[in-house]
């Protein structure tokens, strides 16, 4: 398969709706950082819908406590070949506050709504998206390579960046050789 054909397999993969689809579940899981009661949130954003996500890609996940067990990090792995390159990707899950009932038009921040051209919903751009299209990506890359990526990748998600990731220098730290 060629490159036109994983962009080909890449917009049918968003005019399907299955894109949105997947955005809208993950957007779905209230994980407010700045919100205490959100801690569950934050926890089963990683287990039940990322961890599944890229075992769907060939990546084994383990969940990572943070010191003091307020926001949980996943380190995603997906090896190859030991003499293929390693990528890293950084993200997080969380999200600031929903601000139900604030929204424009009274649009729900806990579902994604289309509007034109634009997708509306907590997370959509800053940080669920990019997971969504990251993830997304690496289907299609295996699909037209034969079920290969070409490289190892690691992936790093946060549950606390948007109250300032004050977690995400001492688990790295603690996770120095396995980064």
């Amino acid at each position: 398969m060629t490159r036109n054909d994983a962009i080909a397999s890449a917009k049918g993969l968003i005019g399907s709706g299955e894109f949105l689809k997947e955005l809208d579940r993950r957007v779905g899981y209230k994980t407010e950082s700045q919100n205490a009661e959100r801690a569950g949130a934050l926890r089963a954003y990683l287990v039940e819908e990322m961890t599944p996500a890229f075992a769907a890609v060939d990546f084994t996940s383990k969940i990572v406590e943070s010191p003091t067990g307020k926001s949980p990090f996943l380190i995603a792995e997906h090896h190859e070949n030991a003499s293929a390159p390693t990528v890293l990707i950084y993200g997080h899950g969380d999200v600031v506050d929903g601000m139900v009932g604030d929204w424009r038009d009274g649009l729900d921040p806990w579902r994604t709504t289309r509007k034109g051209e634009r997708v509306y919903g907590r997370g959509t751009a800053d940080n669920k998206g990019q997971h969504s299209i990251n993830l997304a990506a690496l289907r299609v890359v295996r699909e037209v390579r034969g079920g290969k990526l070409g490289f190892n990748a690691k992936f790093l998600i946060e549950m606390g960046e948007e109250i300032g990731s004050p977690e995400l220098k001492p688990v790295c730290a603690s996770l120095r050789d396995q980064l």
